[in-house]
């Protein structure tokens, strides 16, 4: 059952985290820390709901293990991989677009922002937190779909940080591994877990969550994600142009020999 009083309870904690990464930013000069925060907001609104619902139930406890696992490894991984490198690309875009005043424009149009559209994302972990019923075959299969979503996303990225790693990397194209078969296999992997997390909330009756992994799949592909890493990345890379006429941009799928 869709409680809106829980799930609006959620947004304040959300949104005042939300002002003291801002309040960070600021001092840094670097808005991009805000993705270090992405995954933990919705384990912050994981929490809200389990605190919010009396009623404790092994579908609470396994969707709250599996928000943590995943926002953890996710922002650590971010974390590990911006340090160092000051604001990236994509916000200092954003930066010279909303000049002047942006410092202070940061706080909706990046932060506030992304703290909202985390929050509706967040739909599958209420229903499936706030139901009683029992667990079932639909939960199995969701969790094997996050699973599986899980360890593309985590394979996906140790290859990249690898890749990057590299001192002979500059002006190259990673095409081996996972990347041989999509050019964007941690962004498949993670529609895949949210789409994990969607049957388990449908198996709890929350059929009503839908617009959360909706949400996620059009931002990862149409977004934030592929569309807006591809814009300008062939023009970095020129061999980047072979890539992509060779390789699948989101499904992992066989290579094209012509």
């Amino acid at each position: 059952m869709f409680d809106p009083g829980i799930w609006i309870g959620a947004l304040p904690a959300m949104l005042s985290v939300a002002l003291l990464f801002w309040l960070l930013s600021v001092k840094l000069a670097d808005v991009s820390i805000v993705d270090i925060l992405w995954a933990p907001f919705f384990l912050l609104a994981a929490l809200a709901y389990a605190l919010a619902n009396p009623a404790e139930t092994p579908r609470e406890a396994l969707v709250l293990a599996m928000v943590a696992i995943w926002s953890l490894r996710l922002a650590a991984h971010i974390a590990v991989r911006s340090h160092g490198h000051g604001e990236d690309r994509r916000y200092q875009a954003i930066r010279a677009r909303n000049e002047p005043g942006f410092r202070w424009k940061s706080l909706y149009i990046v932060f506030a922002l992304q703290a909202g559209l985390a929050w509706i994302i967040s739909l599958p972990l209420l229903g499936a937190t706030l139901s009683p019923a029992p667990l079932g075959w639909l939960d199995a299969i969701g969790v094997t779909l996050w699973l599986i979503g899980f360890s593309v996303e985590t394979v996906a990225d140790g290859q990249l940080q690898r890749f990057r790693n590299r001192p002979d990397s500059a002006g190259k194209v990673l095409d081996t591994g996972l990347w041989r078969y999509s050019r964007h296999p941690n962004y498949f992997g993670e529609c895949l877990l949210w789409w994990g997390f969607y049957l388990i909330a449908l198996s709890a009756g929350a059929w009503w969550s839908l617009p959360g992994p909706l949400l996620m799949t059009l931002f990862l592909l149409r977004v934030s994600g592929v569309t807006l890493l591809e814009s300008d990345i062939a023009e970095r890379r020129p061999a980047y142009r072979e890539y992509q006429r060779r390789t699948s941009a989101f499904l992992p799928l066989p290579r094209r020999t012509s």
